[in-house]
């Protein structure tokens, strides 16, 4: 084990574009665990589009700020441990950071099963797969049959997308940027078609792709893409709103990443015939459980898209009528359950 912990900093918070500029290495020593913590080796880094928007503001986390190691999960492996159900060897899934070390509680860790390439844990396993999983069937509830939109399809959640609704026997249309990644779309991820939002009127080439409208779109970009669905939906669609990642580099909305491109923004013709699912992370025994968090249709006296009407303030605020995904599965063994129900295992 070295001695140095290296620690890639958030110098500055951006305004405008990302650059390398608003980072710096820093090095440290290697913390030690106390009772009921564990010091963790990375091994995988997470590179996730919602690192950008955490340094817009507050969102599902609290807002990053300057100073401070950039926030992340990873692939860790545990080099010591005080807490019983974790030995050194064993890989977890961890919001350790940017850097080579981390000491946790160990309480929030759940030891990771083994396979090859271990990057999967990561990937299709890991928070990527459980959005793309529970998002889509949760969320989007595609029916064998159906036309499934899904944006930024080349990414690491949206192609992943795409397979899980073919498997479940959906024609999948990808949007992705540029001809090479929508080749890609169709020729080794099984899409049936891919709509390239760089190459003109997008809206015209998704009702040309989508003849009889699209049943289920899943939404990672926000934006012009989002409005170019919408208005592209079928009777009684569904619209899974997983992130907006045309808005994360450049300058923060006035109240923060929250505030972000949303199917309440860009209102269709008719409001009334689609419904909206918005969803997040949790990070509960190690790993990454999306969780439905608003199920909004237009309801009766609202003036906006997927508004609810204000309650008076007098009254306390009503629980959310979302649901929780996959909750009847447990804490334990979430990943495996999720695997085997997309392979048919």
């Amino acid at each position: 084990m070295n001695d140095t912990n290296r620690q890639i900093v958030l110098a500055q918070i951006p305004q405008e574009k990302l650059a390398e500029s608003h980072f710096e290495l820093r090095r440290g020593d290697v913390p030690s665990p106390g009772e009921g913590e564990v010091l963790l080796r990375t091994r995988y880094i997470s590179l996730d589009a919602a690192n950008r928007a955490w340094m817009q503001g507050a969102t599902y986390r609290s807002a990053l700020s300057a100073g401070q190691v950039m926030a992340g999960g990873a692939l860790a492996e545990v080099v010591e441990s005080r807490a019983g159900h974790l030995a050194p060897g064993d890989l977890v899934f961890a919001d350790t950071g940017w850097q080579d070390y981390a000491v946790l509680r160990a309480g929030r860790l759940a030891k990771l099963p083994s396979t090859q390439p271990v990057s999967h844990l990561l990937s299709v396993y890991g928070i990527a797969g459980l959005t793309a999983y529970f998002g889509l069937l949760k969320c989007g509830g595609p029916r064998a049959g159906e036309t499934v939109v899904v944006s930024a399809a080349g990414g690491s959640v949206g192609s992943l997308v795409g397979q899980i609704a073919k498997i479940k026997g959906c024609r999948t249309i990808g949007i992705a940027g540029g001809a090479a990644k929508c080749a890609l779309l169709t020729t080794e991820l099984g899409f049936d078609g891919a709509v390239d939002y760089k190459a003109g009127d997008t809206r015209r080439a998704l009702r040309a792709a989508c003849p009889d409208g699209i049943n289920v779109y899943f939404d990672n970009v926000g934006g012009d893409v989002l409005e170019a669905c919408l208005f592209n939906m079928a009777e009684h669609g569904r619209i899974a709103c997983c992130g907006a990642v045309s808005q994360y580099d450049g300058t923060a909305p006035a109240h923060g990443a929250k505030r972000r491109s949303g199917p309440h923004r860009h209102p269709p013709s008719d409001p009334d015939r689609v419904r909206g699912d918005g969803f997040r992370r949790r990070t509960r025994s190690g790993a990454g459980r999306p969780e439905v968090v608003g199920r909004k249709r237009r309801p009766e006296g609202a003036r906006g898209y997927f508004r609810r009407p204000r309650e008076p303030a007098a009254r306390p605020r009503r629980p959310s009528r979302g649901r929780q995904c996959g909750q009847a599965h447990g804490e334990g063994g979430l990943k495996e359950v999720a695997a085997k129900r997309i392979t048919g295992a």
